[in-house]
């Protein structure tokens, strides 16, 4: 470490020039550019870093988010899929949408004082962005410091996998089946502190039956005890069964509708089956268009 980097890490913590070096975002002989011109100028690093054309924006707010523990993406990052827009795009309209739902499962359904609990993301159909949901709102929850578990449930055709770039070899289904055990399923998300993935694993011929075992509902109650959220993505409600045992196990789910796309009657039938159920139908969320 030489005096420029010494004099970065200065402080509580390192600053922002020095976790844009670290990174390799930024050199030390730009970092001494900006410094002189923060000195000269009386302005802050950032600044000077962006009215030498050193820095863009996006560079400012990605370490900013750093310093103050609220992680995500930069749009270079490759090692999640650019649908879970919360991991790239903290600040655009949708994700502001997620947040205004995390505050209200907050309030309605996750204490995090009692050691948290799951919910179920459903949907009637496929193309409503149930999966979607489920993907960003793990993120966002994740951000604020909750340890965060996204579980795929959808046992006919799993997508997270493929969102968050993990391995899917081994999943749910293993576990279900016995052939595999917890920790080797679950995948942490690397720069996304809080988040771990439980794939779906291999696609079996009987997801139904495994998703009715005692085994998925002792699973729920393990995971609520190692987690603070659990979120868990299903199949589409009118394809087949399977969101039945697993709303049963999470108790709570949230539902998913696409506005001019949605039929009114099968979600009127997906309501009905969770109230019969005893499932508490804690929020919904209309996708436009």
């Amino acid at each position: 470490m030489n005096a420029m980097t010494e004099k970065l890490h200065t402080g509580a913590g390192p600053s922002i020039g020095a976790i844009l070096i670290d990174s390799g975002r930024l050199t030390i002989d730009a970092a001494e550019r900006i410094v002189r011109l923060q000195q000269e100028q009386g302005i802050r690093f950032g600044d000077a870093a962006l009215q030498l054309g050193l820095l863009g924006e996006d560079d400012i707010q990605q370490v900013l988010s750093r310093q103050y523990d609220y992680t995500y993406l930069m749009p270079d990052d490759d090692s999640v899929s650019k649908e879970v827009v919360a991991a790239f795009k903290p600040f655009s309209p949708v994700v502001e949408q997620l947040r205004i739902l995390r505050s209200q499962l907050l309030l309605r359904w996750f204490d995090v004082d009692a050691g948290g609990r799951a919910l179920a993301v459903l949907s009637p159909d496929a193309g409503e962005g149930r999966s979607f949901v489920a993907a960003n709102l793990a993120v966002v929850f994740s951000q604020l410091g909750q340890r965060t578990l996204l579980v795929d449930a959808d046992l006919r055709r799993p997508c997270q996998h493929r969102l968050f770039r993990t391995p899917d070899k081994l999943g749910l289904s293993s576990i279900l089946a016995g052939r595999a055990e917890l920790p080797e399923c679950i995948s942490r998300i690397p720069r996304l502190n809080e988040l771990s993935v439980l794939p779906a694993g291999a696609v079996p011929p009987n997801p139904q039956e495994l998703l009715s075992r005692p085994q998925f509902g002792a699973l729920i109650g393990i995971l609520c005890g190692r987690y603070d959220v659990v979120i868990v993505d299903t199949p589409p409600a009118a394809k087949s069964a399977d969101h039945q045992p697993i709303a049963s196990r999470t108790r709570g789910a949230i539902v998913v509708a696409r506005k001019h796309l949605s039929s009114a009657q099968r979600l009127q039938a997906l309501l009905r089956s969770l109230q019969d159920g005893g499932t508490v139908v804690v929020g919904s969320v209309l996708n436009q268009g």
